[in-house]
């Protein structure tokens, strides 16, 4: 039988690796021979993950800055493992004394981090004076949890919200918090390494399972709270005229003034018999949960449908301090772009039934949530909504590990911010990221767009936002925007809910296309090099010209000819990444317009040149 058993595993192996011509890590390989994910970009057969159920109940006294939380989570272990030992992710533990950072915080937000006063684990008390915690992990161990059982933790915790050193959360203003990360979690446990147990250090992201929050948050009388997923007791902590237009906007394509300035100074919003109110919240199918208070913001908010199939609504909201003068266009922008991301691209219904924008101190997502300073630059403004709404669907609604695949993610929202600001102002121009491709093109810091995020430094921005953006653009530009929907809907439907590894996605995108790009992605995601193109000759050609253009970088990128003629008139002729297909380094473009060009520029504004002086041609004498 052993025999046997060596015979079919070696052939299955071999199967296996003749289906997977894309560079592969011997992590992901054994993924593939676990029946976990397969080459076909689908979850494998044998895919699993683990989920959670948390009841939280926090207090919040923006005064001191101290939050006080209980929770109880229930833990359900589906993968084949016994687990004997659960890793917990202490955010705030950024913040605390000793914890390694890869960015300054002042002295004055230096603190004790996350305080754990007590745990029991299915109702055993835990003696917390023995739990280490290294960093923002804490690991606990546990009887042995086996396949399809839960556990469940009963916690209770305090630490102080930083005033300054912002990183993603801390206080806004006097009387304005914007709280994420506040309770301690479980780490994702997955098929591709068990525990993640990556530091927070404030340089990379973050990644988290799909879990159910019921949270309720207690604050003083007169502090609004938005937060992730669904108010449930509008009525006992709004007066009845609020909820009365929160319910009116949620109905209605026009902008709704919740809370003004006029209603600020008159006061009564809230619940007045009591000196603090308790706001519920339940969100499901999410990844984090955040919230944010104020005592002195408006509320400007509407609504849209989509999901025209079903007449599915999204509201939209931007809450913010009247004096940022900035803020009363961003419910217009924000709804423009929930409206784009429905209908245009990547054209999926928008997923969650509200997005929420807070006049902020950062440039931050969270699931219906967003944490964005204010901006008087109109175009600035634009860019930073879509490009953290866009977020919506890299890495909430598809799961994914951003702490070592930022590019999965960030890419995502860098082509959305490209593409959906240009529709909301048709003024803009977005190359945001471009230039700074350019000028490290080819360098020693210039690796590989799959390498880890966890390993990069210097190479962290252009490896994440603009050049895994120029991949998905080229592709886009290559099979139209129809088929590449297609393609990226193909992606969506194999691992919404999940979380899809590099490969996933490639092959997702291959088989929805019904076409082999592994071509693109191994020369522009796997292999080091750089992008440049030359014009190399200008010939004469009876009333044309004939246009060589060379690839001297091995990365396939666009041709794009800008060619001014004698009598003023411009011509732009553009080929797609399409044209260096089959590994050619030369390509000859005819110009047949029957009058005398002048000048001839190559370069687009999405396409990085490491060399643009080989980039132009004049003809003799100009």
């Amino acid at each position: 039988m052993r025999k046997i058993f060596l015979f079919l595993f070696a052939v299955t192996s071999a199967f296996v690796y003749a289906q997977n011509t894309l560079p592969t890590p011997g992590n992901i390989l054994k993924t593939y021979e676990k029946g976990t994910r397969s080459v076909t970009g689908a979850p494998g057969v044998n895919y699993w993950q683990n989920s959670a159920d948390y009841t939280i109940h926090v207090n919040f006294f923006p005064g001191t800055r101290l939050l006080t939380g209980s929770e109880e989570i229930v833990y359900t272990n589906n993968s084949p493992d016994v687990l004997r030992l659960i890793n917990f992710k202490l955010f705030p533990d950024f913040y605390k004394k000793g914890s390694p950072r890869g960015r300054m915080i002042s002295p004055t937000d230096v603190s004790e981090g996350m305080v754990i006063d007590q745990m029991s684990i299915d109702g055993k008390p835990v003696d917390v004076s023995k739990l280490f915690a290294n960093g923002t992990n804490l690991p606990v161990r546990i009887p042995g949890l086996e396949k399809g059982k839960k556990i469940r933790f009963d916690i209770s915790y305090h630490y102080t919200l930083n005033k300054g050193s912002h990183n993603r959360t801390g206080e806004i203003e006097p009387g304005a918090d914007f709280i994420a990360y506040f309770f301690p979690r479980i780490a994702v446990y997955d098929d591709i390494a068990g525990w993640d147990m990556n530091q927070y250090t404030g340089t990379q992201e973050f990644y988290n399972d799909f879990c159910h929050f019921n949270t309720f948050i207690t604050v003083p009388q007169n502090f609004v709270v938005w937060a992730t997923g669904e108010l449930e007791n509008c009525n006992e902590v709004l007066a009845p005229e609020f909820c009365k237009r929160l319910q009116q906007a949620e109905g209605n394509d026009g902008v709704t003034t919740i809370i003004d300035s006029f209603d600020l100074k008159k006061g009564g919003i809230t619940a007045t018999d009591k000196p603090e109110n308790t706001w519920h919240f339940e969100a499901d199918d999410v990844t984090d949960f955040a919230f944010a208070v104020s005592d002195h913001y408006i509320w400007k908010s509407t609504s849209l449908v989509v999901d025209p199939g079903t007449g599915r609504r999204t509201r939209v909201d931007a809450v913010f301090n009247p004096k940022h003068k900035d803020y009363f266009r961003v419910v217009n922008d924000a709804r423009k772009t929930i409206e784009a991301m429905s209908y245009v691209f990547p054209a999926w219904p928008y997923p969650y039934s509200h997005e929420t924008v807070v006049d902020g101190l950062d440039q931050m997502e969270y699931p219906m949530m967003v944490n964005d300073n204010p901006l008087e630059d109109v175009a600035e403004s634009i860019e930073l909504t879509d490009h953290e709404i866009f977020h919506t669907m890299f890495p909430f609604y598809m799961g994914i590990n951003e702490t070592e695949r930022a590019w999965m993610d960030e890419g995502w929202a860098t082509i959305g911010e490209w593409l959906i600001s240009p529709m909301i102002d048709s003024s803009i121009v977005d190359l945001y990221g471009v230039s700074a491709v350019s000028a490290s093109a080819g360098d020693e810091y210039d690796l590989p767009i799959v390498t880890p995020s966890t390993e990069l430094n210097r190479g962290y921005f252009t490896n994440s936002y603009p050049k895994p953006a120029m991949g998905y653009l080229y592709i886009k530009d290559l099979l139209g925007d129809a088929l590449f929907n297609k393609a990226l809907h193909r992606y969506f439907e194999n691992w919404h809910g999940k979380h899809p590894m590099p490969n996933d996605f490639f092959y997702s995108m291959n088989e929805g296309a019904d076409r082999n790009l592994n071509w693109f992605w191994e020369k522009w995601f796997f292999e080091t090099g750089y992008p440049d193109l030359a014009i190399s000759l200008v010939l004469k050609k009876g009333k044309g010209y004939s246009v060589k253009v060379n690839s001297i970088g091995n990365k396939p990128v666009p041709v794009d000819l800008t060619v001014y003629y004698s009598d003023g008139t411009i011509e732009k002729i553009h080929r797609n990444i399409g044209v260096w297909e089959k590994g050619n380094t030369a390509l000859t473009i005819e110009i047949k317009a029957g009058k005398k060009v002048d000048r001839i520029h190559l370069g687009g504004a999405h396409v990085p040149d490491a060399d643009p002086r080989n980039n132009d041609w004049s003809a003799p004498g100009k």
